[in-house]
């Protein structure tokens, strides 16, 4: 009997947390983000605070060490960060136009782009 009522209390338990999860499903705002909609220059974002939203359009040039690049537009050079899971996949070049999203990340000595998206931007 208490075998029966053991596996009643953990089937119901099981059900129970279920559906608290489902209740507590995270979400978020969907709509536009202020200064990371905008293209801005490698020049710009080099000015911003720590942790602004960016959108860049260039060319990576090269790698400069593990998940770091160097990015290039008409204003300048930044080194940027992108990590494996971020490539999803993709192939791009030096002469591959990318449009790059992410966060300005202001180190001690450098300033440099953690990127969150990358993708080859449209001809």
């Amino acid at each position: 009997m208490n075998k029966k009522l053991f596996l009643s209390s953990l089937a119901i338990a099981v059900v129970l947390g279920f559906s608290a999860q489902a209740q507590f499903k995270k979400g978020g705002f969907t709509g536009p983000v202020a200064g990371g909609d905008t293209l801005i220059s490698v020049e710009q974002a080099k000015a911003l605070k720590d942790d602004s939203l960016v959108k860049l359009q260039g060319n990576i040039v090269q790698k400069v060490g593990s998940e770091k690049y160097l990015f290039k537009d008409k204003s300048g050079s930044i080194e940027i960060e992108i990590d494996d899971e971020d490539w999803q996949g993709q192939e791009v070049g030096p002469e591959d136009t990318v449009l790059i999203e992410g966060e300005v990340d202001r180190g001690w000595t450098s300033v440099e782009i953690d990127v969150d998206r990358i993708s080859k931007a449209s001809k």
